[in-house]
């Protein structure tokens, strides 16, 4: 079997990464693509799918430098300076798209395929990346999940059930509530203080009352627990430690006393 040569094949890795991407602009055909990458900056088409493929890496990869549609002929330059400066960001391995000057880099076919095909591999693997981290979060999230379930179902005095489905557990616990609910007595719970709903100026007020009882009762905790720290360090002290301490105090109180008496 007779192999690509190498521009055919760096075509064809484009085609390929920019169909896996959802591309569906003008350049997914063979000829298309040589005809933009041959034209290079002067493509609409080349600067366009250069633009689609910075702005997602740009999302996804939380990056400084970003790849802006230029308008007419005086602006290719500054485009250039755009891309030099994105390139460099994601540490591109072609030394020919970030080194020498800057109007030659993407002149020649090859450089212009280079350009694509890096940044559409990156995107993929940044896409990938992403996907991975959606999954794993996901995951993180339904652990959190069963584990509150299976809180609730521990407090309810249910079996451990070795299935890490949630609706299952969410069944036994509904029936073991009705089952609960159905031995207590009618009058058991009694009649509801709000008999009315709130407004929104009531429910707003009735928040800062709860904020403010919150932050009374975390304090008087925290002044409780100090008490509780200073006594228990107390009993800790020793009888020198005790003495040492008084012999300390002493000269204090003699200078106090002296001073009360003289005036």
């Amino acid at each position: 079997m007779r192999e690509l040569e190498p521009g055919l094949k760096m075509e064809c890795d484009i085609l390929d990464a920019l169909e896996a991407l959802g591309y569906t602009g003008p350049l997914l055909e063979e000829e298309a693509l040589n005809k933009a990458a041959q034209s290079g900056l002067s493509s609409p088409e080349f600067f366009d799918l250069c633009v689609w493929l910075g702005s997602q890496i740009k999302s996804l990869g939380d990056m400084e430098e970003s790849i802006t549609s230029a308008d007419g002929d005086k602006d290719i330059e500054s485009f250039q300076l755009e891309i030099s400066g994105f390139l460099r960001e994601m540490a591109c391995p072609y030394s020919s798209l970030i080194s020498g000057d800057i109007k030659d880099r993407l002149k020649e076919k090859e450089d212009c395929l280079k350009l694509l095909l890096f940044l559409s591999t990156e995107l993929q693997a940044l896409k990938i990346l992403h996907s991975k981290k959606s999954k794993s979060s996901h995951l993180e999230k339904r652990n959190e999940i069963h584990q509150e379930v299976q809180a609730i179902c521990d407090a309810l005095g249910l079996s451990n059930s070795s299935s890490s489905d949630i609706p299952p557990l969410l069944n036994s616990v509904e029936q073991k509530i009705k089952d609960i609910l159905s031995k207590v007595k009618k009058n058991h719970v009694g009649k509801s203080l709000l008999t009315k709903p709130l407004n929104s100026d009531q429910v707003e007020r009735l928040e800062k009352i709860n904020n403010a009882l919150r932050n009374e009762y975390e304090c008087r905790r925290r002044m409780l627990m100090k008490r509780l720290d200073v006594t228990v360090q107390s009993f800790g002290w020793s009888d020198r430690a005790k003495v040492s301490l008084l012999h300390s105090l002493l000269p204090v109180g003699g200078s106090l006393l002296q001073f009360c008496r003289s005036c």
